[in-house]
């Protein structure tokens, strides 16, 4: 919902009743994870994608519909044996899309998990899209780390869900739950799904080189909240890194110990060390390979590796925190540019994150994803 959430804000605030579509399970070869929502106005103003072109349309009428009745629905498309491309997914993926109106009245926790949101407060929903009563479909429940508001059918199930909702909140996840039909663990009849709003990721770029600009670009693009540092104030100025959320003059290693220090850095976080410079690199290495962090790459050539490993192991580092440096960083693209060099990085990012090779797609075989699942529910 993070994609259409200006647009939804602005139409609620002004009243108005929309339709949104919300992406909630996947099977195989699905084109957009769940989360992916699009809103559908009263006026015909569509804004997002839930399958980037496939079933837009159909989710389109069956928006309109729901604005009308107020009916929300869950609805499976994938491959139509008959019509393929007119109602289904071409990439022969599944996915269950849940349509709901939302408006003032049935809303009101709204307003306040988009200050959240913009904030960069966490907070979930949590949203019943199956139940044997049809009356407790379409209940939702806004949750945070220390309370929650809103209403699910029952006590025992508002209390369960908000558990659960809180674990999933705090590992970022979004996902479908299934209990009972009163919120019992062991049992099925109820599908809540939860879509979490963790704060954008950061991406740490030391070094306020010309490769710091491009990679602070790309880094917003890809949603990180991107930070420049360095310790050289006549570089490291806000004009020379516009892309960045903030450019930061410290000594890195101190900078980032503070940071961590502070509990702003986790396990999402991505660490780009570009300055090749062993008087910056080597004590910021130090700090960053003893965190729990999503990434940490440097920059230099093989001799300058070399170079520092021995410099890190001479300071006490162990093979294992060694083991976690990514460096040289990035895949090998035979990337030249700071802008190609960025995109080396930022696909070494990727693969750690998903698992993924890095290889040639038309040379490999099987699912192009590896969240793809072989199985799909009643089937």
């Amino acid at each position: 919902m993070r994609e259409v959430l200006d647009e939804l804000d602005r139409r609620y605030r002004a009243g108005d009743t929309v339709a949104l579509g919300t992406v909630v399970s996947t099977f195989r070869s699905a084109p957009r994870a769940p989360g992916a929502a699009m809103l559908v106005a009263g006026d015909g103003t569509v804004t997002g994608s839930v399958s980037g072109g496939c079933v837009e349309g159909a989710v389109y009428e069956l928006a309109q519909q729901v604005i009308e009745d107020g009916v929300p629905v869950l609805q499976r498309y994938g491959v139509s044996d008959d019509d393929a491309f007119a109602v289904g997914l071409t990439c022969g993926g599944i996915i269950d899309v849940f349509v709901e109106r939302v408006d003032v009245a049935g809303f009101p926790e709204l307003g306040e998990v988009v200050a959240s949101v913009r904030a960069g407060e966490p907070v979930a929903v949590a949203t019943v899209t199956e139940h044997p009563d049809p009356a407790w479909v379409g209940r939702r429940m806004a949750v945070w780390p220390n309370r929650a508001h809103g209403a699910l059918g029952s006590a025992r199930a508002d209390d369960a869900v908000a558990d659960d909702t809180r674990g999933l909140l705090a590992a970022g996840r979004t996902a479908t739950l299934h209990y009972g039909p009163d919120g019992q663990r062991r049992g099925e009849g109820m599908s809540v799904f939860v879509h979490s709003f963790q704060p954008p990721p950061r991406l740490l770029v030391f070094g306020a080189i010309d490769f710091a600009a491009a990679m602070a670009q790309l880094g917003a693009f890809l949603g990180y909240r991107v930070t420049v540092c360095d310790a050289r104030g006549v570089f490291t100025t806000a004009a020379r890194f516009p892309a960045a959320d903030e450019v930061v003059v410290d000594w890195p290693h101190r900078y980032l110990a503070a940071e961590a220090a502070a509990g702003r850095v986790d396990s999402r976080t991505v660490v780009t060390v570009l300055t090749h410079d062993p008087k910056f690199d080597v004590p910021l290495l130090e700090v960053a390979l003893r965190l729990d962090l999503a990434y940490v790459g440097a920059m230099g050539s093989r001799r300058t590796h070399e170079d520092r490993l021995a410099r890190l192991r001479e300071a006490g580092m162990t093979e294992d925190e060694l083991a976690r440096l990514c460096s040289p960083i990035g895949l090998d693209l035979g990337a030249r540019t700071p802008e190609e060099t960025a995109v080396s990085i930022a696909a070494e990012i990727i693969a750690l994150k998903w698992g993924g090779r890095g290889e040639h797609l038309a040379r490999t075989e099987g699912p192009i994803h590896a969240h793809e699942d072989s199985a799909v529910p009643g089937q």
